[in-house]
């Protein structure tokens, strides 16, 4: 077996949040038409390859500069566009605007350099209305490029084209939710952690910023995302926010009022030191092909402050966070994750609804309320329940 083979017989356990592929089902669903948008001769016939090796996926069109691209998505009316963002006769960015003042229907994943400044105009991307974005591949030959592509690009573009009986298996689908049950006084909040993958830029920003001055909780954020992207994102988000925004260090105490994002490529927890609450970095193992990985986060911090936990998963592709989840459950923590509806992807959170773990399943403009009025007085109603 090919090493091409033996990643893309991996990819729908990669997209999906509940397990086994269905072989059959993946050949039976409706391709998704895709326009590859790069100025890089190369670069596109990457695109084209790695896309080819998925039955589920057809490469509609190519265009080499930003009018191309327009042009070609009137034409094709494509489901997805690989969007490249640094192109002639516009980038990628007037691209997504133009795009949004036709209102155009095609989602959009841009494609990166992995350097700072392919960080900030990615992130300028997700915030214009990007789904999500690849890194471009550094590979030092057109195989190792395209088994890149191959494990970084397809299960995201599974992911944002969910199809019944391919994405989501039946019988976790229709898993009943039990509601929870808790009992005896509620405790005081101490902490607030929040996990997030694919359209998490997008999400923090809608709730981030919201958070009042006098927020009183540490915030550690786990965030799917390369090294150089989450520094760039803290910055961002820390312009953006009356609290303040960092990207976490080792051995940081936490603070109340201050948000710590874990740095792309490790994992964060937390610990308790003599006393004190502080942050732990480490390069260990990929959990859920993830690092930094929010089951991780949630499993340490429900460790150290028990009932008085607050997790928010948020949209993202995978179950990343559920085990997670059980762990905030088994402590006596809250749980809230946000909806279908203004999920990106609705894998994480929905991964954790279905299995019964949330308190709350909200919009993504409510999530700021809810969790400030938790940790203000954890004892008041809530928002009501929805339901999946």
């Amino acid at each position: 077996m090919t090493q091409v083979t033996r990643m893309h017989a991996h990819l729908s356990d990669m997209a999906t949040t509940g397990g086994a592929a269905r072989t059959t089902a993946l050949a039976r669903a409706v391709p998704i038409r895709v326009l590859v948008a790069d100025d890089s001769a190369v670069t596109r016939s990457l695109l084209r390859t790695a896309l080819g090796t998925c039955a589920q996926v057809e490469v509609a069109g190519t265009a080499q500069d930003g009018r191309d691209t327009l042009e070609a998505i009137g034409r094709i009316d494509p489901d997805l566009v690989l969007l490249d963002l640094e192109m002639p006769r516009m980038n990628g960015l007037e691209v997504l605007a133009e795009m949004r003042a036709r209102h155009m229907r095609a989602k959009v994943i841009v494609c990166s350099a992995l350097t700072r400044r392919g960080a900030g105009i990615t992130l300028e991307a997700l915030a214009g209305g990007a789904a999500d974005y690849v890194p471009k591949p550094v590979a030092r030959s057109v195989g190792e490029g395209v088994n890149e592509l191959i494990r970084e690009l397809l299960p995201k573009v599974l992911a944002l084209f969910p199809q019944e009986g391919w994405y989501c298996p039946v019988d976790f689908a229709k898993q009943a939710m039990a509601t929870p049950v808790r009992g005896g006084a509620p405790e005081a909040a101490t902490a607030l952690v929040v996990g997030v993958s694919t359209g998490g830029p997008a999400a923090l920003e809608k709730i981030l910023p919201v958070l009042p001055a006098d927020f009183p909780l540490p915030i550690l954020i786990a965030q799917h995302m390369p090294r150089l992207f989450t520094g760039v994102l803290a910055e961002r988000l820390n312009a953006a926010c009356r609290l303040l925004v960092r990207e976490a260090e080792h051995g940081a105490q936490l603070e109340g009022g201050a948000a710590y994002l874990a740095r792309g490529d490790w994992h964060m927890e937390v610990a308790r030191v003599r006393g004190a609450c502080v942050l732990q970095l480490h390069q260990g193992g990929l959990e859920q092909h993830c690092r930094p990985s929010v089951d991780l986060l949630f499993r340490s911090a429900a460790a150290v402050h028990g009932a008085g936990l607050i997790a928010v998963v948020l949209t993202g592709m995978g179950s990343d966070g559920l085990e997670g989840c059980r762990a905030v459950r088994a402590a006596g923590g809250k749980i809230l994750v946000q909806d279908r509806e203004t999920s990106a992807v609705w894998g994480m959170p929905g991964a954790v609804a279905r299995a019964g773990l949330a308190d709350q399943i909200l919009p993504v403009e409510a999530i700021a309320g809810e969790v400030t009025r938790l940790a203000v007085n954890p004892g008041r109603r809530g928002i009501a329940r929805q339901q999946v």
